[in-house]
């Protein structure tokens, strides 16, 4: 991890380069593919987990801000590197390909969230102790040992984070390095990128997320995960521009028909989005069990793009079919005041808090074990099935969200840990998604329906009446920063240099889809609609700034000292890549 190149790109922390970066590569570490102990191989496997949060650090604490950054890396991104240890430990394949979004790795990176998080996670073991204290007083002993059980668990993430010095991305990239784990990138603050209106601002989002990727891992990503998995055509050839290799989408943009359920089993709300969503007309026999090339246009070698499989999707993401919904599993809603604990189970009435039985920590990893062979079962029908068709091996890919491994299903990271363990008995190698495109280059080029895995498959979940208003600020926002860009080019002026890079911080952030779905979704409605203007409000005040310097003018001491404000706050990014060609 000590890559020559990281430091030096952390070093000029307020600089903004008007030159392209993306010829110089960076290759990425040794890949290695391990091989099923079987004599025949039925199929390949590839998990994918997207890791993503807005950037809520330096934005309120609770129930917003950072202590649902802090919760994410207690009950999601530390039990998974235990997860990912124990399957490596075992001599199991790691062939895990995860995504973490530029946004999240910056606030991983930062000292104030270390800071934060030692304070929350030293919060919930005091929580645990006085809990299981007060129950055993009150003779409530089958809740005092779920106390004593998220003791232990608190105490074992807090090994976990001691062991990694608070560097949880140098344990994730620790697992490249040794294991063969892929990282790859998602856009620089996922913003929804089929709906913005410049190219310039899908190239921003793309670009610097590929520089943020190498300056936190010390090689560039050769994969993306599109934000919201959205396309449309012509972002194929930025990403080829930027040296990625592959991309997904969908199932139901690469073969047509209905899209499948994303959201909405966590989010009722969205439901009503996908009544009366049309389905996709098939353009031609395709599987999502194989690899595609989207052409890029002429002269360009084009991309791969890899499907989510359909069939295995709603095992993990529905509540109420799905692994995530079984009685055994920890309630996620119900918790115990004072101090928050969960101390019970789903039970069999799912809608009834006033009903839920005790957690039995047991039953419910039986319960896990039972789930990831049944699910093995699934993967390995979908291969033998495409095999029996096609006559060759597939690969399945499996989407999630990785916040749901830990967070929503709290027996998520032990699930995966099972599911690893048992693949090799039903002839399936486990594979990153770029290692079985060395081995396995696409050998067709399709043309990609223009949608994302959201309610309806398509935009409806970003752009509908509750939110196009966000829409009709960001697009003249576009329009003014790009004028801008264009108006300093050639200028040396370090004054408007930096007050150009808080205006880019700016756009960005307020491009993040994340404030659309929590519009849409109507969970944290009114933080959504908060933190949408603030970041807007902010880039229009910068952009007074800019207009008087490239007028000739100067900013005052108090105007400097909001643009300070907003780089304390708004940290992303200490150099911001433009593209060159305006």
């Amino acid at each position: 991890m000590n890559h020559p190149e990281k430091q030096a790109l952390l070093n000029n922390r307020k600089s903004i380069s008007f030159s392209t970066f993306f010829f110089f590569r960076v290759a990425p570490p040794r890949i290695v593919l391990y091989k099923v102990p079987v004599k025949e191989i039925l199929g390949y496997f590839a998990f994918v987990l997207h890791g993503h949060l807005p950037f809520v650090l330096h934005h309120g604490t609770w129930p917003h801000g950072s202590d649902w950054l802090c919760e994410a890396a207690l009950h999601c991104y530390l039990p998974l590197i235990q997860a990912l240890e124990r399957i490596c430990q075992r001599g199991d394949p790691l062939g895990l390909t995860l995504q973490l979004s530029p946004v999240l790795c910056e606030q991983l990176a930062h000292a104030d969230f270390r800071a934060e998080f030692r304070k929350y996670l030293d919060r919930r073991l005091l929580s645990a102790r006085e809990t299981r204290a007060y129950l055993l007083r009150s003779e409530r002993d089958e809740e005092a040992r779920v106390a004593a059980f998220w003791e232990v668990f608190y105490q074992k993430v807090d090994e976990t984070w001691r062991e990694n010095e608070g560097n949880i991305l140098r344990a994730f990239g620790r697992f490249v390095e040794e294991h063969g784990m892929e990282i790859i990138t998602s856009g620089a603050t996922h913003g929804y990128l089929p709906l913005l209106s410049r190219d310039e601002s899908i190239d921003l989002q793309v670009g610097q997320a590929v520089w943020s990727h190498r300056a936190h891992f010390g090689f560039r990503p050769r994969g993306i995960w599109l934000p919201e998995c959205g396309y449309r055509k012509g972002i194929e050839a930025i990403l080829e521009r930027h040296g990625l290799e592959f991309f997904f989408a969908d199932s139901h943009m690469v073969m047509g028909g209905p899209p499948t359920p994303h959201y909405g089993p966590f989010f009722p709300q969205l439901s009503r989005l996908a009544e009366r969503a049309p389905a996709i007309p098939a353009q031609r026999p395709a599987s999502p069990y194989r690899p595609y090339l989207v052409a890029a246009g002429e002269r360009k070698k084009g991309l791969a793009v890899l499907s989510r499989d359909p069939h295995s999707t709603l095992q993990v993401w529905s509540r109420d079919v799905g692994y995530p919904g079984e009685e055994w599993y920890l309630e996620f809603h119900k918790k115990h005041f004072p101090g928050g604990l969960q101390l019970w189970r789903i039970s069999p009435d799912k809608g009834d808090l006033g009903k839920k039985e005790v957690y039995i920590p047991e039953r419910a990893r039986e319960r896990a074990q039972e789930h990831a062979r049944h699910f093995v079962g699934v993967v390995a029908d979908a291969l033998r099935h495409y095999r029996d068709g096609f006559g060759e091996s597939g690969i399945l890919c499996a989407l999630y969200d990785a916040e749901l491994f830990g967070h929503w299903w709290f027996e998520g990271p032990y699930w995966l840990e099972e599911v690893f363990r048992l693949l090799p008995e039903r002839g399936i190698q486990a594979v990153g998604c770029g290692r079985f495109l060395e081995e396995h280059p696409p050998r067709e080029t399709i043309g990609l329906a223009e949608g994302s895995w959201g309610e309806g498959g398509d935009h409806r979940t970003w752009l509908n009446q509750d939110t196009e208003w966000t829409w009709q600020k960001i697009h003249p926002a576009e329009e003014s920063f790009w004028s801008w860009v264009k108006r300093s080019s050639g200028r040396n002026s370090s004054e408007l240099q930096r007050v150009l890079s808080q205006t880019a911080r700016e756009l960005l952030l307020m491009q993040a889809s994340d404030w659309q779905f929590l519009i849409t979704a109507m969970v944290s409605r009114d933080y959504g609609e908060k933190r949408f203007l603030e970041h807007y409000e902010d880039f229009q005040s910068l952009g007074r700034f800019l207009e008087r310097l490239l007028e000739g003018g100067t900013l005052s001491e108090q105007d400097w000292a909001f643009v300070e404000q907003k780089e304390k706050q708004d940290f992303l990014f200490p150099e911001i890549q433009l593209p060159i060609n305006l």
